[in-house]
């Protein structure tokens, strides 16, 4: 179901979505306590899940190419948060393994992300949250990462 373009175009989501999402990241990184950026806690979290991933697997959970990871993983290294190795069946893929630091720095994005969730749906029901959660989701079926379909033709053109 298409909604209305002249309502869609009322509520100027394009530019709505690109200031929260930048208002965010500046807030999130110019905490004190925050001992990792946004895009490293985004790998820790992959990691707590699935440590020792390969880094082509944490690369598309994190939306990224693999000059994107390989650089995340870099910084990521030289904070001591996480260890990239060999793959032990294939000597051209690496696996990301959480350090010990990281581990602590792990919990700690947890409990940031508690916090920082508990602001953005302050004020809203849950009912309201899913619809959130839902239109955001969209955005990654309608925009997928690696293709070339227009999202703004009708797929029956």
């Amino acid at each position: 179901m298409r909604n209305n373009e002249a309502a869609a175009k009322h509520h100027r989501l394009i530019y709505l979505l690109s200031v929260a999402q930048r208002r965010l990241r500046r807030w999130m990184a110019a905490q004190p306590e925050s001992e990792v950026t946004p895009a490293q806690a985004g790998l820790l979290f992959i990691l707590g899940k699935q440590d020792g991933a390969l880094m082509g697997e944490a690369g598309a959970a994190l939306d990224l190419g693999p000059a994107g990871i390989s650089g995340l993983v870099d910084r990521t290294a030289a904070a001591r948060l996480v260890e990239r190795r060999a793959d032990r069946e294939d000597g051209r893929a690496w696996r990301v393994w959480l350090t010990p630091k990281g581990r602590g720095a792990l919990a700690q994005a947890k409990a940031s992300a508690g916090e920082i969730n508990a602001v953005l749906t302050d004020g809203f029901t849950s009912a309201e949250i899913d619809i959130v959660a839902r239109w955001l989701m969209s955005i990654q079926d309608k925009f997928p990462r690696d293709s070339t379909r227009d999202p703004t033709r009708d797929p029956e053109e």
